[in-house]
């Protein structure tokens, strides 16, 4: 069996590595248009930060331990053209420049992702950078050391994460946003209120509201970036816009959603035979409303590239979906969230949502700390189905999330919820589970 893998990075690290331990006699070439796989970029802000010191710790496989498995391994390769009709694929080698074809019996797409860049008067600028690859990550560390004034554009996870880190660094950092809220896809206002003061409280300068318009500059490199409502000194811009699914290459040939995203079923396999797609160039199935969606997340594509190689010759196993289950770290401020916010709930059709809140010490008031933490739970009201949650603690109880991840993925009511199983030790916890308790307020309100 002639496999071809295009991209690796998460999707295609997990696909390439299971696909040999399956099948020792496969005949897999992996082509990648970088030369290193397996870069977690959600490790840049810490890198940026200096809370991780060596960019090299965020790669967790390399070229030459694929090569040690036994894969040809292409690095600096890109493919150019693919025929699936043909099963076959044009490839130019970004070192000599010489183009040739391969072919293959089962083709692997994981392209992946890259960051969305608007067409911005004066975007062609230098010191405007993007924050997705190894690459990114140096360029990042290496234009911040003379930077003073560092404006962040996109208020998602990585936007704040930069934020945070640029802070730290002592740069007098701006942080933009269209929407009125930062982190407003996963999280609802309680706890965007929260890390909003954190970051107010620490000097860091919130443009909310406000649409980027372009970009000024001085001898070529950017000094000011200019919105709707404001001018901000700019030694240095990241863009954090977002991601697009990075499938040009497949289109009109694949079934995709209106963004790109390659459509695929529950075994990964895409519109065509013997073609299948893993990580965030494709759609995952979204449980809290039965639905495809894009939501490009490394663990998703992991997942998703593991199950690729389970399916490979036949249908073998389900992808279980995602609950889109997050966390963050903004200052004091320990973040997770899973499934629909209250805001997300209340938009999607054919769900009466509700939510409720809490605020309690997450064990017994005996013990020498017993700190608050705050829990949401989101519900439909018809059904009492669980929809999603969040919790923000100055101690790390994140974990809470991925329980209730499992709780939604299973379509658990908010009464089951209240009376699950949960052990009790005072230095972890109290005799009710906060989601115990946050579900019996649920049921009580």
């Amino acid at each position: 069996m002639k496999v071809i893998v295009i991209g690796c990075t998460h999707a295609g690290t997990a696909a390439v590595i299971n696909t040999q331990a399956l099948y020792p006699d496969a005949q897999i070439t992996v082509y990648e248009r970088n030369n290193n796989i397996s870069f977690l970029s959600c490790g840049i802000a810490l890198n940026v930060a200096g809370v991780v010191p060596d960019s090299n710790s965020l790669f967790y496989s390399s070229p030459e331990q694929l090569q040690e498995l036994g894969v040809n391994t292409k690095m600096e390769h890109d493919v150019l053209a693919v025929d699936i009709a043909g099963k076959k694929v044009k490839v130019k080698d970004l070192k000599s420049g010489n183009e040739f074809e391969d072919t293959y019996d089962k083709l692997i797409v994981t392209l992946g992702s890259w960051p969305i860049v608007p067409r911005f008067e004066g975007g062609e600028l230098e010191n405007i950078v993007l924050c997705k690859n190894y690459y990114h990550a140096q360029a990042i560390i290496e234009k911040a050391k003379d930077a003073k004034n560092v404006v962040v554009i996109g208020a998602g996870y990585i936007g704040v994460e930069l934020a945070e880190a640029f802070e730290m660094l002592g740069k007098n950092t701006t942080l933009i946003d269209a929407e009125t809220r930062i982190m407003n896809k996963y999280l609802d206002k309680t706890y965007t209120d929260m890390a909003e003061t954190a970051f107010k409280d620490h000097g860091v300068n919130l443009a909310l509201s406000q649409k980027v318009s372009k970009f000024e500059g001085t001898d070529g490199k950017v000094s000011k970036v200019v919105t709707d409502k404001g001018e901000y000194e700019a030694d240095l811009v990241a863009l954090c816009i977002g991601f697009a699914p990075n499938t040009k290459l497949l289109a009109g040939q694949l079934d995709m959603l209106p963004n790109g995203a390659i459509v695929i079923d529950e075994y990964m396999q895409t519109s065509q035979p013997d073609v299948f797609a893993a990580g965030d160039c494709c759609v995952v199935s979204y449980n809290p409303t039965n639905e495809k969606r894009y939501v490009p997340l490394a663990t998703n594509a992991v997942r998703m590239g593991t199950l690729v190689a389970r399916n490979l010759v036949k249908p073998t196993l389900k992808y279980m979906g995602t609950q889109s289950t997050s966390g963050i770290k903004i200052y004091q401020h320990n973040i997770a969230a899973t499934g629909l916010t209250e805001e997300a709930a209340k938009n999607t059709a054919g769900v009466d949502a509700a939510s409720v809140t809490i605020t309690a010490p997450y064990r017994p008031a005996f013990m020498p700390t017993h700190e608050d933490a705050t829990v949401t739970l989101v519900y439909d009201k018809t059904t009492r189905r669980v929809l999603g949650g969040q919790i923000i603690s100055a101690i790390d109880l994140t974990q809470y999330m991925n329980t209730l991840s499992v709780v939604i993925q299973n379509e658990m009511t908010v009464e089951e919820l209240a009376m699950v199983d949960f052990f009790f030790q005072p230095y972890f916890n109290s005799p009710w589970s906060l989601l115990n308790t946050v579900a019996l307020a649920a049921i009580d309100q």
